[in-house]
């Protein structure tokens, strides 16, 4: 929208009026103060089946800019059902986004707000109350197979099957990330597996969306590693090659035998953001300045990139064969199919190489739905987070949420007009098991803005209508004060929030360029 920058700046100002007044009615803003912007009520949407079957598709680490190597899901889910261009994952993290599927919650109010530590994984999660034991509580078979949350496995928790899982299948850490062979608890039996681990995966999603049922409704949450780091390495792989060397430090995901090399002559690619000298705009501790890279580390780097886009070669043959399963069964018109990933993934961009941090290769993730009344061939530029996956699924089967739902059911909003929305965005930092996880950063993305707050000290400030690739941090430029004090405000507001109180209203995009 550029119409962009005033439009955008005008609904900063708008939506930061109501958070200074500490009011979500803007009726009750005195009139003086009362924006012009109003939230939009939720569209009216006709349910075609009732308590659907739910297929839940999460894979690990996977980027936007990998979707073309997965042609197979684009068609089955992009041109067979609904693409949302901007997805995120406020807390781009895996235990944390993982947890937050299990809640409809945001880390700060689940509290698995990183991987490990005291605040993070599988012991820092209440397993008590999430969407399995809801949808279990109302009649459905629930089941699960692969990764799941961080930690599950470690300290004693090995033969653990959580409440609420009907059909539990799950990798043991810490060989959830050995790609040949790795542990699993079978319903409470645990022991190694065999073949390549995206296979095996689908093969048990496979044989437990086939079982006969007696008419019960499942849901089935599916787990792949692919394309996060693992092992066994390849004799081509870094350490192989650059032993010794920081380059041979770097690790890689394992594809299938079959697929290993497939696109070794494929570039990493480069954007302006890529590989920086550092940046004099951003923090001492950015990942700009943190980090550097040299000539043979950007070598490996290329290799890594490499092996991620041939282990997605496994996961497109893997949705094929679910959607094979499920046409064979008589299952599809009925099932809602969900395929995303846990986060984002960046290399090179603002000198990472991982996730975490607030940028849009690390926050924005593939998101695609299809299913009984769902369109197809649409793509909805409104921002979806990962909470609202849980909300949009509990509508859908028409279950009580077992927790106060920070997120929305987003199955109305697909064929309204673009919508804004505040969303909360923020990473933290575990300090072992008997300290408090540090936060690293909170901030909101509103539209096209991006805002964060370091605990360190310091701010970025992007404008993505001008700036895609968030290289000209405008935390301190004085044209843009009104802008980040707006921004600002937002977070103060909402870092905590949740339930009635999080920014779950919605802003027709309309209303800030007349």
């Amino acid at each position: 929208m550029a119409r962009g920058r005033s439009g955008e700046l005008r609904a900063s100002l708008a939506l930061s009026d109501w958070a200074l007044t500490g009011l979500d009615d803007p009726a009750t803003v005195p009139a003086p103060r009362r924006p012009a912007l109003t939230p939009t009520p939720t569209p009216a949407f006709t349910r075609t089946v009732e308590r659907p079957n739910v297929l839940l598709v999460t894979v690990d680490d996977l980027a936007t800019i990998d979707m073309p190597y997965l042609p197979r899901v684009r068609r089955l889910m992009e041109r067979g059902g609904v693409a949302f261009a901007d997805a995120l994952a406020p807390t781009p993290l895996c235990a944390p986004s993982r947890a937050s599927l299990l809640s409809g919650q945001y880390a700060h109010n689940h509290g698995a707000r990183t991987v490990s530590g005291l605040q993070g994984g599988y012991s820092a999660f209440s397993h008590h109350d999430t969407l399995a034991t809801a949808l279990q509580g109302a009649g459905y078979d629930t089941l699960f197979t692969g990764k799941f949350i961080n930690g599950y496995g470690e300290n004693g928790t090995a033969h653990e099957v959580p409440e609420g899982w009907t059909d539990w299948r799950a990798t043991v850490d810490p060989s959830t990330y050995r790609f040949f062979g790795p542990r699993m608890n079978v319903n409470g039996v645990v022991g190694r597996s065999k073949g390549y681990t995206t296979d095996v995966m689908t093969a048990h999603a496979q044989e437990m969306i086939s079982a006969d049922r007696d008419g019960r409704p499942w849901f089935a949450w599916v787990n792949y590693v692919a394309p996060h780091v693992g092992f066994p390495g390849g004799k081509d792989d870094p350490k192989r090659l650059f032993p010794g060397t920081p380059a041979g430090e770097l690790k890689t995901t394992v594809p299938a035998p079959k697929d290993r090399g497939r696109y070794r002559k494929v570039p990493l690619p480069l954007v302006p953001s890529s590989f920086p000298d550092g940046d004099p705009t951003v923090p001492a501790h950015a990942p700009a300045n943190a980090h550097r890279f040299d000539a043979l580390q950007k070598r490996a780097l290329n290799i890594v990139y490499q092996r991620r886009i041939e282990a997605a070669r496994g996961l497109d043959r893997a949705m094929a064969k679910l959607f094979r399963t499920l046409r064979r069964t008589g299952q599809l018109d009925r099932t809602l199919v969900v395929f995303h990933s846990d986060n984002g993934y960046a290399i090179g961009p603002h000198n990472m190489n991982g996730k975490r941090f607030h940028y849009d290769e690390s926050l924005r993730v593939p998101l695609y739905m299809r299913g009984p009344g769902l369109p197809r061939g649409v793509v909805v530029p409104t921002a979806v987070t990962v909470p609202d996956l849980t909300a949009t699924i509990l509508a859908a089967t028409g279950v009580t949420p077992p927790r106060p739902l920070d997120g929305v059911d987003v199955l109305p909003w697909i064929g309204a007009p673009p919508q804004v929305r505040v969303v909360p965005i923020s990473a933290w930092m575990g300090r072992g098991e008997e300290r408090r996880a540090r936060r690293v950063y909170s901030g909101v993305r509103v539209g096209t803005w991006t805002y964060v707050e370091y605990r360190r000290g310091g701010a970025e400030l992007y404008d993505r209508s001008r700036d895609p690739y968030e290289i000209q941090n405008l935390a301190d430029d004085p044209a843009h004060a009104p802008v980040r004090a707006a921004l600002a405000s937002l977070n103060a507001r909402y870092r905590a929030s949740g339930g009635a109180s999080a920014p779950n209203q919605l802003y027709a995009a309309e209303q800030l360029v007349r």
